[in-house]
């Protein structure tokens, strides 16, 4: 049986193409709707056509479970399954705003074991193996160890269509005023690995999708932040929500003032 570890490489090999595509798209692609605020692009699915592919050629047994894959949201997590965002932060790319990334993770019976999260235009590579470390790079990660909101720099996530009275502004406005600063930037993956790497100290979401989350989650726990399903103690691919932090204790202030 295959480790997170020696998965790993095919993680990396399967996220540089494509992050080889999403560059080669950039400033060329025509956006249709899929919803007022939110594309899909022909970069989206040349992107998951390059992954897809070294995936199978290395996996061909395995499940892939891509977002341009009309993938149903009750699947089961059983067995091996890949879970493939080839461009996270779709809105920001289409209008040329460099903040997105592909993410690329393998779990086993919903536990994932290697993930990597590429940001193609700054040329950084996020990954993790179960037990082995997060690294950026060939740097290891860790994350800041902010433990309080009052010094804590704080992402979170708003829905594609975004209507008077969601949580997540309710959320905003209660905790602004308790973090040093809040910023929502539109790439989940990257704002998990940004807590890894110390960038930011915490970050929520109330609507993800298993791609947008697996790897991302995996590197904050392997680089010691604290990261669970809302309401839960740890992390559920199928669960839409998610708190991460630096530490166990912003986890737990950060989640006492959201749940």
């Amino acid at each position: 049986m295959a480790s997170g570890e020696a998965l790993l490489p095919v993680c990396l090999e399967a996220a540089t193409a494509g992050g080889r595509e999403l560059t080669a798209w950039q400033g060329r692609v025509t956006a249709r709707e899929k919803g007022p605020r939110d594309y899909v692009t022909e970069a989206d699915l040349a992107s998951q056509r390059a992954i897809r592919a070294v995936i199978a050629a290395h996996c061909p047994a395995h499940e892939f479970i891509g977002e341009e894959s009309q993938v149903e949201e009750d699947f089961a997590l059983t067995g091996w399954q890949w879970f493939v965002d080839p461009l996270d932060g779709t809105t920001n790319f289409v209008h040329g705003l460099p903040y997105y990334a592909v993410s690329v993770a393998v779990a086993l019976d919903g536990r994932v074991l290697a993930g990597v999260v590429l940001d193609p235009v700054r040329n950084e590579c996020f990954s993790a193996s179960r037990g082995g470390g997060a690294r950026l790079g060939d740097v290891k990660l860790s994350t800041s160890g902010a433990k309080t909101l009052s010094e804590a720099l704080l992402a979170f996530s708003l829905p594609s269509r975004v209507a008077p009275g969601d949580p997540e502004l309710i959320e905003f406005a209660h905790l602004a005023p308790k973090c040093r600063a809040l910023r929502r930037f539109g790439a989940a993956a990257l704002n998990l690995s940004y807590v890894a790497a110390g960038r930011l100290d915490g970050y929520w979401a109330r609507r993800l999708h298993a791609w947008d989350l697996a790897a991302g989650s995996l590197i904050v726990e392997e680089a010691g932040g604290a990261i669970a399903s809302w309401g839960k103690s740890g992390v559920e691919l199928t669960d839409p929500g998610l708190t991460a932090a630096a530490s166990e204790p912003l986890h737990d202030e950060l989640r006492r003032e959201l749940l």
